[in-house]
């Protein structure tokens, strides 16, 4: 650290940390970014250009960096493309230099750089045509390596990453000296502020300032005003915080980096997404600083202005020991009068501006000057004027003026305007509830960019009823800001204007000559601001000088709107915990630790694991195990869980007519104590769900819905009461997780329930008949609700129990009905029983079926109006010719298995589409019957029982000769469901 300054800005000396680069061991300071450390040790080459491989440096110090990118970590935790200028420093970083083939210092693909002539902007669209067969065998597999900048480890990431929501009155995006000041107006008020920046550090540009607040160093003000804002409960503090974007109804975006400024650890969240709901928010981010396009202005050694006082007054780091200064405004003779107060040897300031009159003691000055070009290979060396003076330098701070941090404000579709006194954008349309002050907004003298401040923040308190607090407005003292109008050099010579695409003055011209004047075609044509600084310190420059070769001024060649995320966001944060496992979560249902103790095999449904089928140690084949539980339910007595169906509760004066809108069929008439089956349509007539609703009193009903379709009908629901009913008092909460819901079929399924209901109830058939409901107790108490339906055909109850006691109501059910040989049965038995009853499920409600295809036509009400109702009647739903019905099928041949998704075919045509009648949509092997069934549609289904025709399966190659019967395989009369 041969470089540091003796103060060593903020930072204390004697807190010392290890690090390397590339390999090669070096030392900071505690507080030190990757960036001010390399710096202090003498290193400013860190980096190779995306399309020519030029060296390259460190060009700013904040997030705005395009140039310094490295690599950080090693194995599984390798973090490419970070900007060197943000990474905290910590004991031990491992970082490394990335796109280069060989070493940083002698990198092979630096011969793109001599071959530039020929890779001019838009190359690419141009040399990759021809010929045609290149493509795929020379040019993709080119493109394709020398695609990106860093590469990752292809290792999963260990790092956690976690999300968050937060509330606040006021979110103050930016902890600058207008950031501070308007927290502390704003928490003295008593509104919950969350003040946010980016740094890890809160004081944005006091902390490289020179100067003093109220009497006091700025540092010391700094301090204090944190002070007392840590003190207040009603203020949260958010260091190390983005606020990457804006979006609706006053939600913003903020990633919070929790660790990664100390060494990896494996238990603690490496980064927080935050989703931020604020009433209102200021904006106070700042600005950035812009360079001058000028030839070979990309070399290491050449820095913003800006940052090169960063370097020296907050992180103590002597950039150079002879240090010019190049500046088109007043703010570069700022910079120039702080390095050399600072220590620094500057040895020259060149202005644009010939009528500047300032001066500064011991610097030579040359006024109405610009450079014309620069030497040096990994590091500046020397640079001409354009006057033949050239001087011997090793550090260039530049300054074009400055661009304010207006991004957020764009998000909404806002776009910008230009300021033609200040040659920069300043927000326009922010998103509603949010005002912008201080340099965001253009107001660069930071006096009154503090009484702009105080002035919007006591609007906003006003308009959220709060009080202002007295607070004295802070005195800063500085130089007016004012720029001369000069962007660019004009030479043959290659000047650049985004450092990491290499993206020059010549490309823009060429963009212009080529006839992509458009900003947008220009951006894409010349990839212009693509680059992961989205444009910070390129974009405007850029659009300059598109104006200059246009003739023209900037307003008229427009910008682009920018876009969330303000900066980078990781992959990893945008996905927290929804990795792994978690990915794609899976629901549990109340019986699964006892499932799983019998051995149960799991499937996925929707979102649920369920039980598959249960096999006993005997069983080789998963046919065996669910033969078994059908015949066995069948026989006696089983229990599924079928806690998984959607359950909503409808309550209100008005739920009976509620219902009868969104079915399809009338449920305002159903008597209390009763279920009923029903069918959904969408609006286009096709069938959206089905199932049984249930009435337990006057204005309670209960709601079944199909697993898949749980949470679409409830949406479904809300959508028709909030928009299509809103007159109607009907209340809708959806209970899928609060009831654990139990079928109980088979013919001593009553008996069972009997030994498990309180006495007080009875459900006798006579009582409790078929499609009954009731709240009862069982187990000596247990509030319970039984309903009397079968999806098996056989008599039937569905008990449901709150869902903490899921597990014992399956355990003591079981042990209960142990004297009936009561079984368990999964999902595949419950498939197979609902089959040979004919009942239609998901394969059947596909989206594309209608209530006459399922055999339902005259259950579509037409005593009231219904959702669907109208296009039902369509003539093409109602066609008895040519109509698709659902039945049932066998094979001829009893050994062979139906084949699902097997097309109809009459016997004796071909196998074509055009004789296509239709397609089997669900086959089971039915043990009842010891062969294969299968329901599916055929047109005239109903009239031709008996009929055989073929079942084609052209992709599996198999055709055979089926039976067209009945969909009701076992019992079609219903005479078992209601004994």
């Amino acid at each position: 650290m041969t470089l540091r300054l003796k103060r060593s800005g903020i930072l204390n000396p004697n807190e010392k940390l290890t690090f390397s680069f590339n390999g090669k061991k070096m030392h900071g300071l505690k507080g030190d970014t990757l960036a001010s450390a390399l710096l202090a040790n003498g290193k400013h080459m860190v980096a190779r250009s995306f399309k020519y491989h030029r060296p390259r440096g460190i060009f700013t110090a904040g997030s705005e960096e395009p140039s310094a990118l490295v690599r950080i970590d090693s194995g599984a935790r390798t973090e490419p493309n970070t900007k060197a200028t943000t990474v905290e420093l910590y004991e031990g970083l491992a970082s490394f230099s990335q796109n280069h083939v060989g070493s940083l210092e002698f990198d092979l693909m630096e011969l793109n750089d001599f071959l530039s002539p020929f890779l001019s902007t838009g190359f690419y669209y141009k040399t990759f045509m021809w010929p045609k067969s290149f493509w795929e065998k020379v040019y993709e597999p080119f493109i394709r390596r020398a695609a990106g900048l860093g590469s990752l480890s292809g290792k999963p990431d260990p790092s956690i990453y976690d999300k968050g929501f937060l509330h606040c009155d006021i979110l103050i995006i930016g902890g600058g000296a207008i950031g501070l000041s308007t927290a502390l107006l704003a928490g003295r008020s008593g509104a919950k502020v969350i003040l946010a920046d980016e740094d890890f550090l809160f004081g944005g540009s006091l902390l490289s300032a020179q100067s003093t607040v109220n009497e006091q160093d700025s540092i010391s003000w700094v301090n204090n005003v944190l002070n007392e804002l840590e003190s207040l409960p009603n203020v949260r503090l958010m260091s190390r915080t983005t606020i990457y974007g804006v979006f609706d109804h006053g939600i913003f975006g903020a990633l919070e980096k929790k660790t990664d400024h100390l060494p990896p650890k494996d238990n603690t969240p490496r980064q927080v997404l935050w989703r931020v709901y604020s009433k209102k928010s200021i904006l106070c981010s700042g600005s950035s600083e812009r360079s001058i396009a000028f030839p070979n202005n990309d070399r290491p050694g050449i820095m913003l202005a800006n940052a090169a006082r960063k370097y020296v007054n907050r992180w103590g780091v002597i950039p150079g020991k002879k240090i010019t200064v190049f500046t088109n405004n007043s703010d570069g003779w700022n910079t120039a009068t702080q390095l050399r107060d600072a220590g620094c040897n500057v040895i020259a300031i060149i202005d644009t501006n010939e009528q500047t009159a300032t001066s500064i003691d011991g610097i030579k000055c040359f006024r109405g000057k610009h450079i014309i070009n620069t030497s040096g290979h990994r590091r500046i060396s020397s640079i001409q004027l354009n006057d033949g003076t050239n001087i011997q330098t090793d550090f260039l701070a530049v300054s074009g003026g400055q661009n304010p941090n207006l991004q957020l404000t764009c998000h909404h579709r806002g776009k910008p305007i230009w300021n033609r006194e200040l040659l920069c954008f300043v927000p326009r349309d922010p998103p509603v509830n949010m005002h912008v002050a201080g340099a965001a907004n253009g107001i660069f003298e930071i006096q009154e960019a503090i009484k702009q401040a105080h002035s919007i923040t006591k609007k906003v308190l006003h308009e959220l009823d709060y009080k202002t607090a007295n607070i004295n407005q802070p005195e800063f003292y500085q130089n007016p800001y004012k720029i001369h109008p000069f962007i660019c050099v004009k030479s043959s010579r290659r000047s650049w204007v985004d450092l990491q695409n290499d993206v020059t003055t010549k490309d823009i011209k060429q963009s212009h000559q080529e006839g992509f004047h458009s900003v947008e075609h220009l951006k894409r044509y010349t990839t212009l601001g693509m680059a992961t600084d989205q444009g910070k310190t390129s974009n405007v420059l850029g659009l300059m000088v598109m104006a200059e070769h246009k003739g023209t001024e900037v307003p008229n060649v427009g910008t682009t709107i920018y876009r969330p995320p303000y900066s980078p966001v990781s992959i990893g944060a945008l996905a927290g915990r929804a990795r792994g496992k978690n990915f794609h979560p899976f629901r549990l249902t109340p019986s699964h630790e006892w499932a799983k103790e019998q051995g149960a095999v799991f499937v996925e449904a929707g979102n649920w694991l369920r039980a598959q089928w249960y096999p006993k140690q005997d069983e080789t084949f998963w046919r065996q195990s669910v033969d078994r539980e059908v015949t066995e339910t069948r026989k006696s007595v089983g229990i599924c869980d079928v806690t998984t169906l959607g359950k909503i509760d409808i309550k209100g004066r008005d739920s009976g007519e509620f219902l009868n809108f969104v079915y399809a069929n009338n449920f305002g008439k159903l008597d209390i104590g009763k279920t009923r089956y029903g069918l959904m349509l969408r609006e286009d007539g096709i069938v959206f769900d089905d199932g049984t609703t249930a009435r337990l009193n006057k204005n309670h009903f209960i709601m079944t819905t199909t697993t898949a379709n749980a949470v679409s009908v409830f949406r479904h629901l809300e959508f028709c009461r909030q928009c299509l009913c809103p007159r109607l008092d009907v209340h809708l909460i959806s209970t899928t997780d609060y009831w654990a819901q139990f079928a109980v079929a088979g013919p001593n399924s009553r008996r069972v329930l009997d030994k498990v209901v309180d006495k007080a109830y009875s459900i006798t058939n006579e009582n409790f008949p078929f499609m009954a409901c009731m709240n009862l107790t069982v187990f000596g108490g247990v509030q319970a609700r039984l309903f009397r339906i079968s999806f098996s055909g056989e008599l039937a109850y569905e008990l449901a129990v709150p869902r903490g006691y899921g597990d014992a109501v399956i355990r003591e059910l079981m042990k209960v009905g142990e004297e009936f040989n009561i079984v368990p049965y999964g999902t595949e038995a419950l498939g197979v029983m609902r089959v040979e009853k004919g009942h239609a499920a998901g394969n059947e409600l596909n989206g594309q079926t209608t209530a006459q295809m399922l055999g339902m036509g005259k259950m579509v009400s037409k005593l009231n109006d219904c959702i669907g109702n109208t296009m039902s009647e369509r003539v093409a739903f109602n066609d008895d010719e040519n109509g698709l019905n659902l039945v049932g099928f066998v094979p001829c041949d009893k050994s062979k298995t139906l084949v699902a998704g097997a097309h109809f075919i009459k016997k004796g045509k071909a196998n074509t589409t055009i004789n296509d009648e239709g397609w089997m949509t669900s086959i089971v092997f039915s043990p009842s019957l010891n062969h294969s069934i299968g329901l599916g549609f055929i047109k005239k289904g109903n009239k031709r029982l008996g009929e055989k025709v073929k079942a084609v399966d052209l992709l599996g190659d198999n055709s055979m000769e089926v039976k067209i019967v009945s969909p009701h395989f076992i019992d079609p009369k219903g005479e078992r469901l209601r004994v």
